[in-house]
């Protein structure tokens, strides 16, 4: 059986780092309160004229590296984002010239912080259907464009940065201990999409900001993560206790704390980053993935469960054997 196996990752961060006593010099914040709410002790803004694409070729080239390969190796680039560096052509075509990859086809999928999860079931579709060998999967988001700065509710939360993950087509038994991606679940649910977007978009002829029903979002995003997760295994042939680690969508410490309760695992089973980056939207789960394997974490043949939910809403979850 074809499968779609990681063969390399890696992450960009832009240089400046944003602590949260910065907010407390414009807003009725501290730091403490940050903390408390959300797990969130930092996170990284891009540098002006820097964009999406810019961090996502540079997470592309060390990714390539960690995998012992060139642009012209790779046929097909999955940018997720919501943060596109223009309305068109997509920030893949950008990153596919930036990296020199003179081959190949690339598109963007946009489900906000879901877009990574889609990105992979679709990159893993490619792979499997034998459409493509090779796939650059690209999460990277500059959301520190879209934020309304006088809302302490939500331009707290957000990062920006990118990460990339090689996924390579090799052959498997057609059992769960096979390396690559086992199973995907995907999901979304357009009437609870006043819950998170953006108030403004190119056919309004308007620009917007991102507003957020916390409270709201909070109620779906536990019980439809950890649901999604499970179908995602179950699919596999899999349960929650057969898991090495959970990586999920890095929003908030509380989601992830109740999304791994739910599930019955333990905290030590599962990547956290959310305190050093933020809410990346779609950047964040190859993020911790990165730092999860540069770190020793995630090593060769453990088994992952990956999940997120965002704006839609739009949710989902990937199985997958490292």
């Amino acid at each position: 059986m074809r499968r779609a196996v990681v063969r390399g990752v890696g992450h960009y961060l832009p240089e400046r780092v944003v602590p949260n006593s910065e907010f407390e010099k414009t807003l009725e914040t501290t730091d403490e309160w940050i903390r408390g709410r959300t797990g969130i002790e930092r996170r990284h803004f891009a540098a002006e004229g820097e964009t999406t694409s810019d961090m996502a070729a540079r997470a592309c080239d060390i990714a390539l590296t960690n995998a012992g390969l060139t642009a012209n190796d790779i046929d097909a680039i999955v940018l997720a984002t919501s943060t596109a560096d223009l309305t068109f052509p997509s920030a893949a075509t950008m990153v596919q010239a930036k990296i020199g990859m003179e081959r190949g086809f690339a598109f963007d999928v946009q489900a906000v912080c879901a877009g990574f999860v889609y990105a992979l079931t679709n990159a893993n579709a490619l792979i499997v259907s034998g459409q493509a060998d090779r796939v650059l999967v690209i999460g990277a988001e500059t959301f520190s464009r879209i934020m309304d700065w006088t809302d302490r509710t939500t331009c707290v939360l957000f990062g920006d940065g990118a990460g990339a993950l090689v996924l390579e087509a090799q052959d498997g038994d057609g059992t769960p201990q096979d390396r690559g991606i086992l199973a995907t679940d995907l999901n979304s649910d357009g009437r609870y999409r006043d819950l998170l977007y953006v108030d403004g978009g190119v056919s309004t002829q308007t620009t917007g900001v991102l507003r957020m029903e916390g409270n709201q979002v909070f109620r779906h995003a536990v019980a439809k993560l950890a649901a999604t997760a499970e179908a995602a295994l179950s699919k596999a042939g899999l349960q929650a206790e057969d898991l090495d680690w959970i990586v999920p969508h890095q929003a908030n410490i509380r989601i992830i704390q109740g999304t791994a309760k739910k599930m019955g695992l333990p905290m030590d089973k599962v990547v956290v980053t959310v305190q050093d980056h933020g809410n990346t939207s779609a950047a964040s789960i190859p993020l911790a993935m990165s730092v999860a394997h540069a770190n020793g974490q995630i090593k060769q043949g453990d088994l992952i469960v990956t999940e997120a939910i965002g704006g839609g809403l739009a949710w989902g979850a990937v199985a997958l054997r490292w």
